[in-house]
């Protein structure tokens, strides 16, 4: 009988030519995809926050527009006297309007008997929203009446 062949034997030495190169530049990728993946997280963070800025802007210009339609609708003006319409309380979402005469005209409708007068009215809204977004509307305004 044949006596079956053996593997020849491998032999390492201490100290081989292994060098650790690819340790390295595996460490060097790992850290560079480190950098990369931080500063994405960096920039999708900042890229919510201006959009949640916006939104609170938004927030505010809407409660300043609010203002004014409540005067106006409830009809929130005096010819002698500046009317307010004041805070609600909210601490996120408020408004504050106030409605001020400015003056009036008589026969400003070319009425020959003097009985109409036009009254101007300035209202000055300021919306609040998060994160202490603001935002001030102007508004003129003229009503028609008796001139008495």
């Amino acid at each position: 009988m044949k006596k079956p062949t053996s593997l020849p034997e491998l032999t390492t030495r201490p100290g081989g030519h292994q060098t650790g190169a690819t340790l390295i530049v595996g460490l060097v990728l790992l850290l560079v995809l480190t950098v990369v993946g931080v500063s994405g997280m960096n920039t999708a963070t900042m890229e919510i926050t201006m959009a949640a800025n916006t939104q609170f802007q938004q927030d505010a210009f809407q409660q300043a527009e609010d203002g004014i339609d409540i005067v106006i609708a409830n009809r929130m003006y005096n010819p002698s006297t500046p009317r307010t319409l004041d805070w609600t309380g909210d601490p996120d979402y408020d408004r504050r309007a106030v409605s001020t005469p400015r003056d009036s005209v008589a026969n400003a409708f070319g009425s020959s008997v003097g009985v109409i007068r036009a009254f101007h009215w300035d209202i000055v809204s300021v919306g609040q929203g998060p994160r202490n977004a603001i935002s001030t509307h102007n508004q003129g305004f003229y009503t028609e009446g008796r001139a008495n």
